[in-house]
């Protein structure tokens, strides 16, 4: 059969677009195309956009695409750093994945929501009837919790630059204000040195502690080859432990928004049992907006559906679209935990840490800490917690990334309930 030219978006160049809606950009162009694939430019370059289940299955075979090369430079200088997992393909990806995978066994996981409870009974006593904007206050629970489960020491005085510094990576990362952007950077920098100085002191053992520890697994890991990493890579991987851990406050902030803006669904969680919190989660998950595509590079020329995809073009995969895609998900703009009763979501239908499978694919391997976190907020903010959330501007700004309430999410008078 003949290949047939891959819709092209009107414009261009759709950076502009995606800068401007990021989240809903190539799900609105691909109904207007009727096609789950089209072809722009994004910063000048051929780029493919796809959205939905089946462009998702394609997108994770890995035959076809590789990560290397696909993300833009100015999201490896902030977001992921160079040299991390994100960018490795075939079996250096799968032999670094484990490395991460083995991180997140039941046990592992078991402890930090322990001590993310005592963080959270901390917080709760600091706030003392206060005024707390969510978004900023659950980055500190988040930073000390997850340094205290990773076994990276750090100190009350230090604290809030270490956790400045690393939000500022996912935070700023899709800013196009020049100076966010070199400050994200900047930031980057900083975590990096003072991670790479952790990694040669726990190298020299003046620093002990248990490998199944994320920072002593990272510090004595070793490649194929049977290298330990350089320091400055274990710098990178040791920060993908702890910035997407505190990247996770956005879905705090998602989730006291779900609670205040659809009270029925909170009123289902008095008395309900877990499943129906890992319900709610995940619904908070599918609905608000967490990152917006995740990129990729054809390896090789290929045919799908007629359409010819050629080697070394682009790809982004709509995460948020797909999330939303109406095919999959009935009413896809109502927010309804219920819909996860029963139901067997498959590997490429809620994606919005990605798809496919953990081990093999470049799925997060935080997924489970990401669900098992998101479960201890929700058990605080519907039930443990008592505040009132004061008049604000509650709007969801989609053109910001990540996006957040426009007033971030304030509560008042917040203590224990």
């Amino acid at each position: 059969m003949a290949t047939r030219p891959i819709p092209r978006d009107g414009s261009f160049d759709a950076t502009v677009g995606l800068v401007r809606d990021p989240y809903r950009y190539i799900a609105r162009r691909a109904r207007e195309l009727d096609s789950d694939v089209f072809e722009t430019r994004v910063i000048l370059r051929r780029t493919l956009c796809m959205t939905g289940v089946d462009a998702a299955r394609l997108f994770y075979d890995s035959a076809r695409f590789r990560r290397r090369g696909g993300m833009p430079a100015p999201l490896r200088k902030t977001l992921t750093g160079e040299g991390g997992v994100q960018g490795l393909d075939d079996s250096a990806h799968v032999h670094r994945k484990r490395m991460f995978l083995d991180l997140m066994s039941r046990q592992r996981l078991d402890v930090l929501e322990a001590i993310a409870d005592d963080e959270w009974q901390a917080a709760a006593a600091r706030w003392s009837s206060a005024k707390v904007e969510l978004y900023a206050a659950s980055q500190a629970i988040l930073m000390r919790a997850v340094c205290r489960w990773a076994g990276v020491p750090v100190e009350d005085d230090e604290i809030e630059q270490r956790t400045q510094d690393l939000t500022a990576a996912f935070d700023a990362a899709g800013s196009v204000d020049p100076r966010r952007h070199l400050g994200a950077r900047f930031a980057r920098r900083r975590a990096e040195r003072w991670l790479a100085e952790l990694i040669e002191r726990i190298r020299a053992r003046e620093i002990v502690g248990p490998r199944e520890v994320a920072a002593q697994a990272i510090a004595h890991h070793r490649d194929p080859e049977g290298r330990l990493l350089p320091p400055r890579i274990a710098a990178v991987e040791l920060h993908n432990v702890l910035r997407p851990t505190v990247a996770v406050s956005v879905y705090f902030v998602w989730i006291a928004h779900a609670l205040h803006e659809h009270p029925q669904a909170r009123a289902a969680l008095v008395g309900a049992p877990d499943a129906e919190f890992e319900h709610f989660v995940q619904e908070v998950r599918r609905y608000y907006p967490f990152f917006p595509a995740v990129a990729a590079v054809v390896r090789h020329d290929f045919e799908w559906r007629g359409f010819a995809f050629r080697r070394g073009t682009r790809a982004l995969l709509d995460l948020h679209g797909t999330n939303h895609d109406p095919r999959t998900w009935d009413e896809p703009e109502a927010f309804r935990p219920a819909r996860f009763r029963g139901r067997e979501i498959g590997a490429f239908e809620l994606i919005p840490q990605g798809g496919g499978e953990h081990s093999s694919g470049h799925r997060c391997a935080g997924e489970w800490l990401t669900i098992a976190l998101m479960k201890r907020a929700l058990r605080h903010l519907a039930n443990g917690l008592d505040y009132g959330v004061p008049p604000q501007d509650l709007r969801i700004d989609h053109a910001r990334l990540p996006a957040l309430p426009r007033s971030r999410m304030v509560l008042s008078e917040v203590g224990r309930a």
